[in-house]
């Protein structure tokens, strides 16, 4: 058998040829491309500023069962020289942190990990170590995508320290269009070199995958009992002109009588599988007993309802003013959320009033759920408002966080002078 200093030894050459093959491919060893503007302006006063600027990490809001997306690209890895990488795996704990107390999925881009940007294994061994059970009791899955012979070489050095529970969690991925089977594709921020990669290994097999980018078959039309995957409109047009959608009204009102004391309300996924079974009985208008589940199951199911909208509930529109809500003063912002949420369309805003009176409602149990607005506002802030045309990245958090957090904080400010005649309260 190997020794580990054999096994490092291996991998390293496994590195460096990779590296050549590519310089082989490309004629020139190829420099990361940088993640479009839109994606990720840190400010310069963030406390890890010299390592966010590069966007080697990113956080692309949730998959479609509310687990937040973290995705890790070794293709925007500087040359080792000009990056420390203690201060890499502070930064990636420090992003994980926000995090780790509910459920989450890591991405991992392994395209672009080269012989001069890659961290030392010591390094990884440190990082391994580092990540006590805080982070992994949450990890849902590690994602590893384009892994080459370095990756699996690099498992085997590390086989003996790894649980063979976390090991459970690792998934290879061989193409981008391979994720699309387990997570909200759209929401993530890939880098153009990893996209163009992905391209011409598509491309070197003839009998491949479809491409990640190709255009789909067009959507079967949706049953006249759809909940999931419709807009509101929809849905009010299909049940005879009820203004709050019956998965809404069901869940909210179980969690009302039920939930409110449950500790990490919303913080917790389910089983996907469940979640889907249950999504397909509201969508084919079958009845849904709620009492056969754990509490955390109907919370899920409402996320996922505002989640999957067409259009989010506070609408794109509201999308900017949210972002520039960091440019408000403190003592304005409240005015300001309610002079965003005033500008709703009726119909989203007796919606959006039912469900923020609900998490008001919540917050009110936070002593006994540990669910205060800023838990809440960091578990729904992404399934109230989105950009239309871009994943939310890790700035882009927080204006989204502070504005829902002040909407259910100050629910009754924000909601109260306007009273629309079909508004519903739960």
């Amino acid at each position: 058998m190997a020794s580990t200093s054999d096994l490092e030894q291996l991998a390293d050459l496994e590195l460096q040829k990779e590296d050549e093959d590519e310089e082989d491919q490309s004629g020139i060893q190829g420099c990361p491309s940088p993640l479009p503007s839109s994606t990720f302006s840190p400010d310069p006063s963030h406390p890890y500023y010299d390592v966010a600027r590069h966007s080697i990490i990113q956080v692309s809001g949730d998959d479609n069962y509310g687990r937040k997306l973290i995705t890790f690209s070794s293709c925007c890895l500087p040359p080792s020289h000009q990056l420390n990488h203690q201060r890499l795996l502070e930064y990636l704990k420090f992003t994980l942190d926000q995090y780790v107390e509910m459920d989450y999925i890591l991405v991992y881009f392994h395209y672009g990990l080269r012989s001069t940007n890659k961290p030392s294994l010591k390094w990884l061994r440190d990082a391994y170590s580092e990540f006590d059970r805080k982070y992994k009791k949450n990890l849902k899955t590690l994602y590893v995508v384009h892994p080459t012979n370095f990756i699996r070489i690099v498992w085997n050095i590390f086989k003996p320290l790894i649980s063979h529970k976390f090991g459970k969690k690792l998934t290879y991925v061989n193409y981008l269009a391979e994720l699309r089977d387990h997570l909200n594709y759209e929401q993530l921020v890939i880098p153009p070199d990893v996209l163009r990669h992905d391209e011409k290994l598509r491309a070197a097999q003839k009998d491949g995958p479809p491409s990640s980018v190709e255009t789909l078959p067009p959507p079967r039309p949706p049953l006249p009992t759809q909940q999931f995957g419709v807009s509101l409109q929809y849905i009010r047009e299909k049940n005879r002109g009820a203004v709050i959608p019956p998965v809404v009204q069901q869940t909210v009102s179980y969690l009302k009588d039920k939930g409110l004391r449950t500790e990490g309300i919303f913080r917790r996924s389910a089983r996907v599988q469940l979640v889907k079974d249950i999504q397909k009985l509201y969508n084919q208008g079958k009845h849904v007993d709620l009492d056969q589940y754990d509490m955390h199951v109907p919370a899920v199911i409402l996320k996922a309802f505002f989640r999957e909208l067409p259009e989010p509930l506070l609408t794109f529109r509201v999308y900017n003013q949210v972002q520039d809500l960091l440019n408000v003063e403190t003592s304005l912002r409240v005015t300001r959320c309610k002079q965003i949420i005033e500008s709703l369309p009726e119909h989203n805003f007796i919606v959006a009033k039912y469900l923020l009176c609900f998490l008001h409602m919540v917050s009110q149990e936070s002593i006994v759920n540990k669910m205060g607005p800023s838990n809440l506002a960091c578990v729904f802030g992404v399934n109230l408002v989105w950009p239309r045309h871009a994943s939310i990245s890790l700035t882009a958090l927080t204006p989204i966080n502070i504005f829902t957090e002040i909407l259910i904080e100050h629910f009754h400010t924000v909601f109260g002078s306007r009273c629309p005649p079909g508004q519903v309260t739960p």
